[in-house]
């Protein structure tokens, strides 16, 4: 399995409270699978993404990537993981708006030194034009509507070629015709380009397009974890 979660629990302290996000969950995905993560808000959604990403580690059980245990890695052996399988994508953009639309691409990825400065231009281009959006690579964020937006930061997580794309609610503050258009892009990728994409998301219209369905509530896996 390309994913799998093992007895997974998280407990984040606030002062004298300890507060539970996920508890005992296991679940498995495929690789090359398109899978939603579905659940009300607070039932850990975000908290299982970054777990898988690398960005948090559990306070129980295992998790394991493309047969390598990531629970217990160091800080600097995450920070290799994330730069070699993960692309991430957040309802918010988090676009810099001080760069271009280009510049967004290229800025964060000169830090990976995975490319030569004088490729990652052209790279990049490439990758606009992958998605959609290369008719705008000088303007500024503050220039694009929310899916063309949205189109940048996925063409941004493309930028290291990512074995696995976590996204949370990507389609959260877009209209339905945008709502559309995204979910098609990150089929292209799944199907395209072979890549596992596993989205959090309230959207029904994700769930439908989603090969698998796992629902959460309460910090825990109710349906569709194995």
């Amino acid at each position: 399995m390309f994913i799998k979660v093992q007895n997974v629990s998280k407990y984040y302290v606030s002062g004298s409270t300890s507060v539970r996000a996920l508890h005992d969950v296991s679940l498995s995905i495929k690789k090359g699978e398109f899978v939603s993560i579905a659940g009300p808000s607070g039932s850990g959604k975000t908290t299982l993404l970054n777990l898988i990403g690398g960005i948090d580690h559990p306070s129980e059980g295992k998790i394991f990537v493309d047969g390598k245990e990531i629970s217990s890695a160091s800080e600097r052996e995450l920070s290799k993981y994330r730069r070699e399988y993960m692309g991430f994508v957040f309802q918010r953009f988090y676009l810099l708006p001080q760069f271009t639309v280009l510049e967004n691409l290229t800025f964060p990825a000169e830090f990976t030194k995975k490319y030569k400065k004088n490729d990652l231009r052209s790279i990049a281009i490439k990758l606009l034009e992958y998605v959609g959006i290369a008719h705008k690579s000088d303007r500024y964020p503050t220039e694009l509507s929310g899916g063309e937006a949205q189109r940048v930061a996925i063409a941004r997580a493309l930028i290291n070629r990512p074995k696995i794309i976590l996204a949370d609610e990507p389609t959260g503050e877009l209209d339905s015709e945008n709502t559309e258009n995204i979910i098609s892009l990150f089929k292209k990728l799944n199907f395209n380009d072979k890549i596992t994409v596993i989205i959090a998301t309230h959207d029904p219209e994700v769930w439908k397009r989603s090969q698998r369905i796992i629902r959460l509530k309460d910090g825990g896996v109710v349906h569709g974890g194995k």
